[in-house]
């Protein structure tokens, strides 16, 4: 089943468009996991901690629906699912890695600028290493 998406009228520009696609706490870590590799459930819901079944659940229907994640369903026993991202979704993690450089650059001047490099540096590395630019 398709989502119905907005038509291209709607959106007031290209970033509304894209967060009508993106938005959420979630998406975008989801997004980034799959980037790594194509995942099980149980993988994705280790890469992006904090995440809750029902949440991941719902946005990877939702990732499914609007053409930028892949649901694979293996006829196996136990069943076997994975997600991986279509050209559609590898394309949109291409225009996200502007906006992770962004970020990781804003993670260190804010912590230079602070003074609490030596607190601020190890605490967010795992992060801005997952969110690569």
């Amino acid at each position: 089943m398709t989502r119905i998406v907005r038509r291209p009228g709607a959106f007031v520009c290209g970033i509304d468009a894209v967060m009508d696609v993106i938005g959420g706490k979630w998406k975008v870590l989801i997004l980034w996991a799959l980037n790594e590799k194509t995942c099980r459930f149980g993988e994705l819901r280790r890469a992006v901690p904090g995440v809750t079944e029902k949440v991941l659940s719902s946005h990877l229907k939702e990732l499914e629906d609007d053409g930028i994640v892949h649901r694979e369903v293996y006829a196996e026993v136990p069943p076997r699912v994975e997600y991986s991202l279509t050209p559609l979704g590898l394309s949109l993690n291409a225009a996200l890695e502007p906006l992770g450089a962004w970020g990781r650059d804003h993670i260190y001047r804010g912590a230079e600028e602070s003074g609490a490099e030596a607190v601020a540096g190890p605490a967010v590395e795992p992060a801005a290493e997952h969110v690569r630019g």
